[in-house]
């Protein structure tokens, strides 16, 4: 039998809020909730921004005032609206009103004198150039004459064109929660969103780990643009263009590895596979549909996928900006016929499928743990979902390489096929949803609503549910596909759609005729399928298959039998129990990250290896080695 690859536990971190127990995707469709989850989803996201905080078993604002829970709507309910979501860029990141640069500068002389100046002797440049006449002074000065022009740079500032973006909650921050080092932001939040992700499953890492051999666990991961901050490789590349020292710590914390090397190192204590792919917006598709092949094969039991993105610098953006694809100002105020001096509404910068001018750049963080379903059932582990398999098709020749192509054509169509298969066409033609890539640019919203329009048609399917996450947390590029799948275990749970509210209305070049795409959330009922689907720079194309957990344990029970499911169920009791202990502290903003710096080294004296396997220690089970030929039929 195949390996199912089960969802067990998801966590993270985005412009929404944190991943675990859906509170980033009931902050998107917040107005749609029940008044108990509305309450929770406030108090979540006030912790998270440090509004308020637990002092002596009471929540307290930043005063040591006392506030009860059912007043942070009331006091802080438009605060914490205004700090989530697409945004205008805060100047944690930078000002985008007054963008610092070099300016370069020509010095002339000016009425036949030259050019004179008084400096230290070791700030000199090295060699001195020939135009330049060097006199010694006292206290290690020296004077320059200089009788010739001269090139400077000087700090100054622009208005940047480009100021919105997906950000963290106004308030968090990640580096406070642990001994973070100096570590760049987005491996800080790898440390939040692994604990989030490991604790959101209700189990005992531990536990996890000592149920099965030490090297069937894995873990997947990686970032595109790499930690692009002044702590990682955005500072290494421009510290000496600046005057200053290159650290020791940038170029090795600045690689787009690194997120899983964190994760291994600093969390998990993994032994086993670890696995980096980068493909572009479709990395974490990349990613799990490494870790889904792994558990179908029987290769990994347990494994950690992960994708993270820390890139709003003015450099990243730059770089986006002159390749046209972000929403400006000034398309922005074109859009919504706005004068030059209007400011435009920052949190509709993202417009998939309306009319639209560019994406618009976001950060994230998000991990999800998945487990074979035998092992899922053993441990009474709580089964969110399951992904039967993820497509990943190139595009063939391309004239630009950030151009379209047939790849998405077959992912999606392989993915709807799959489905149709598993659960039946009236399952997939009544019952199943699109997490479009939905980028909002003009060329987008063409070429991926004509791919599910025409495989719509193919698979007799009416009015297809269609949703675009990046409209509220923007494209946080490698993550992306993670915040699509956060979001479809969200509806899964709520049965809320959420609408692209950003637009007006669908644009008139959409191929909308077999698509459902609302402006508005609805109540959709119970949905049996998703499909996550990811248009990748350079032809990276991806398309994961995830089926809800009520037809996940449907499927287990006809496999396993009623005796396994029926334990299954009473184990399952203490580990929803464990879930709301977590789900209450993390509320309460008492996250404990898990950060295990040198704890639990092993030592290589106590590695035991014989002809059939190695023990290590920490580790309950020994790693059996393969002692059949797999190639018999060749000697």
């Amino acid at each position: 039998m195949t390996a199912l690859p089960v969802i067990v536990g998801m966590g993270g971190i985005n412009a929404a809020g944190r991943t675990s127990f859906h509170q980033g995707y009931r902050r998107i469709v917040l107005d749609s909730l029940s008044a108990q989850d509305r309450q929770e989803t406030f108090l979540g996201l006030a912790t998270l921004m440090n509004l308020v905080s637990v002092v002596d078993n009471q929540l307290q604002d930043t005063q040591g005032n006392n506030v009860e829970q059912s007043d942070i709507e009331a006091r802080f309910g438009e605060q914490i609206i205004a700090g989530t979501l697409i945004r205008k860029i805060e100047n944690e990141h930078f000002d985008p009103d007054a963008t610092p640069w070099q300016q370069k500068m020509t010095l002339s002389n000016s009425d036949e004198n030259a050019i004179v100046f008084e400096t230290r002797a070791r700030d000199l440049p090295q060699p001195i150039p020939a135009s330049w006449q060097v006199e010694q002074l006292e206290g290690k000065k020296v004077k320059v004459t200089i009788a010739a022009d001269i090139d400077v740079k000087h700090a100054s500032t622009r208005d940047n064109p480009i100021k919105s973006a997906g950000q963290f909650p106004t308030g968090f921050d990640p580096s406070v929660m642990y001994n973070s080092r100096y570590q760049p932001r987005g491996l800080q939040a790898t440390i939040f969103a692994a604990t989030d992700a490991i604790k959101s499953t209700g189990l005992d890492w531990q536990h996890i780990m000592n149920s099965v051999e030490p090297d069937k666990i894995g873990t997947y991961s990686a970032s595109v643009i790499g930690q692009m901050d002044d702590t990682g490789l955005g500072g290494l590349v421009k510290a000496r263009q600046q005057g200053d020292r290159v650290s020791t710590k940038q170029l090795a914390l600045g690689l787009n590895t690194m997120s899983t090397d964190f994760i291994n190192a600093y969390v998990t204590g993994n032994v086993g596979t670890t696995f980096s792919t980068s493909g572009a917006c479709a990395t974490f598709l990349y990613n799990l549909r490494a870790a889904v092949n792994d558990i179908q094969a029987g290769r990994t039991r347990v494994a950690v996928v992960a994708s993270v993105e820390c890139a709003i610098t003015p450099e990243v953006i730059e770089g986006f900006g002159n390749m046209s694809a972000l929403a400006n100002v000034e398309g922005l105020r074109r859009l919504d016929n706005l004068s030059n001096t209007d400011e435009p509404d920052y949190r509709k910068s993202s417009r998939p499928f309306g009319e639209n001018c560019g994406f618009t750049l976001g950060e994230g963080a998000q991990v999800a743990i998945l487990m074979d379903d035998a092992l899922a059932l053993e441990l009474g582990a709580d089964i969110m979902g399951c992904v039967p398999d993820v497509f990943v098709n190139a595009d063939g020749i391309k004239k630009s390489i950030t151009s379209p192509g047939p790849g998405n054509y077959i992912t999606m169509a392989k993915s709807a096929a799959l489905a149709s298969s598993l659960l039946g066409k009236e399952a997939l033609q009544q019952r199943s949803f699109i997490l479009a890539h939905g980028s909002s640019t003009p060329l987008n919203r063409v070429t991926e609503s004509l791919i599910y329009h025409k495989v719509a048609q193919t698979f007799a399917i009416d009015n297809w549910k269609v949703t675009a996450p990046k409209a509220y947390v923007g494209h946080t590029i490698a993550p992306a596909s993670g915040d699509q799948l956060a979001i479809a275990l969200g509806v899964f749970s709520h049965n809320i759609m959420p609408g692209i509210t950003t637009i007006d209305k669908i644009a008139d070049d959409v191929y909308a005729d077999h698509l459902d795409i609302r402006n508005s959330h609805y109540d959709c009922g119970d949905m049996d399928i998703a499909f996550i689907n990811s248009k990748g720079f350079g032809g990276n194309n991806a398309t994961a298959t995830v089926l809800s957990a009520k037809i996940t344990l449907q499927m287990l029970a006809k496999r396993h039998g009623k005796s396994v499911m029926d334990d299954y169920a009473n184990k399952n009791v203490a580990v929803k129990a464990a879930q709301q202990s977590y789900q209450s502290q993390a509320d309460l903003g008492q996250y404990q990250l898990i950060y295990r710096f040198g704890d639990g080294l092993i030592d290589d004296n106590d590695i035991v290896i014989d002809e059939q396997s190695i023990h290590l220690p920490g580790f309950e089970k020994a790693i059996a080695f393969n002692t059949k030929n797999p190639y018999q039929d060749m000697f």
